[in-house]
């Protein structure tokens, strides 16, 4: 039996973004990923993509908090990115929204995400 595959996005409580704000951030975040797995994972990109493309939403307090996680996910060699906004809309340029960490093996990424709350 083989390991399942997970992705995980992470977005950030203090930021007071609308539905479809958040959407379209979480979307960056997960198609930055593929893309990254595309070319460095080709093998879990695929594997991810056929058994469902599994994502699970869930927050962090704060950027402090976002950065610690991007910082495990990296050193853990898992695939991961973070998002920073254009600044068109709702919130500054350069304001860091979200993460996504994964395709990967959901038993390291739960490892690292799984006391984080899900987004409400």
């Amino acid at each position: 039996m083989t390991a399942e595959s997970t992705m995980v996005i992470v977005a950030r409580a203090d930021l007071d973004l609308s539905k479809g704000k958040f959407a379209a951030q979480a979307a960056h975040a997960a198609v930055k990923c593929a893309l990254t797995a595309k070319r460095v994972a080709p093998r879990l990109l695929e594997k991810w993509n056929t058994s469902g493309a599994r994502k699970i939403v869930c927050v962090v307090s704060n950027l402090d908090a976002m950065k610690r996680l991007y910082g495990e996910a990296r050193a853990m060699e898992l695939v991961t990115e973070m998002i920073t906004d254009a600044g068109h809309t709702e919130i500054p340029a350069g304001t860091v929204t979200c993460l996504a960490i994964g395709p990967g093996p959901r038993q390291d990424i739960d490892a690292l995400t799984s006391s984080l709350p899900l987004m409400k």
